[in-house]
């Protein structure tokens, strides 16, 4: 080990497992700013509060990692492994983490501002009070995901499994749920006027009781039985 790793931030180096073993037994957290970490082993590796800056995380490992309060900003995850990681109240912002997964982990106050999570994977990740905003989850796993009383802005769930999700008292401002799989979802007092409900089918309005959408929406629905709203 050089003296270049007790340096903060530290850029630009390919660093292994022995390099962040070496950097998290420091007395502070680092600070990575386009690094390499394509395919490394950092599983339960504590690294609460670190920070990652245009870092390559390709096909990373940080399954049962330690990750709370960690900073993401433009990163590179591509089928990153989060499997039983702690990412409370970690953010994620401006970073393509596609087909990453987050299956049984902690999420809790976590937030994704601008980001990419096209099928990402979040079945039985603990999601209180977890913010998406401008991000893409185009045919992401969340089911069982509670978005309750959130103002939900430019999110993106087409295609995406939703069944048993709570979106009650919901407000969508210029989203997406073009065929998503909603079943058993809750929508009562959510409103849906600014939501793309493509795909909807006049035998899912049910899921919609107690809803608030658009003249223009309700029209897709009658349009089914061959009716016209004018």
């Amino acid at each position: 080990m050089d003296d270049l790793f007790s340096v903060r931030p530290l850029e630009g180096r390919r660093l292994s497992r022995a390099d962040i073993d070496h950097l998290a037994a420091g007395p502070s957290p680092s600070h990575l700013v386009d690094c390499d970490l394509e395919e490394a082993d950092l599983s339960r590796v504590d690294l609460s509060g670190w920070s990652f800056e245009r870092c390559n995380l390709r096909r990373a490992d940080f399954a049962g990692a330690r990750l709370g309060e960690t900073l993401w900003r433009s990163c590179r995850g591509a089928f990153a492994q989060f499997v039983g990681a702690d990412l409370s109240e970690a953010r994620f912002v401006a970073s393509d983490f596609n087909n990453c997964a987050l299956r049984r982990s902690v999420l809790t106050a976590a937030r994704f501002e601008r980001c990419k999570l096209t099928g990402a994977d979040l079945s039985d990740a603990r999601t209180i009070d977890i913010g998406f905003e401008e991000t893409l989850l185009v045919n992401a796993k969340l089911p069982g995901m509670s978005f309750r009383k959130q103002r939900l802005k430019k999110v993106d769930f087409s295609q995406a499994d939703l069944r048993r999700s709570d979106f009650r008292a919901t407000i969508f401002e210029d989203c997406s749920l073009r065929d998503a799989n909603m079943a058993g979802s809750r929508f009562e007092d959510a409103d849906l006027r600014d939501a793309d409900l493509g795909g909807l089918r006049l035998i899912d309005a049910n899921l919609f009781r107690g809803a608030t959408i658009s003249r223009e929406q309700a029209g897709q629905l009658l349009g089914e039985l061959g009716l016209k709203v004018l």
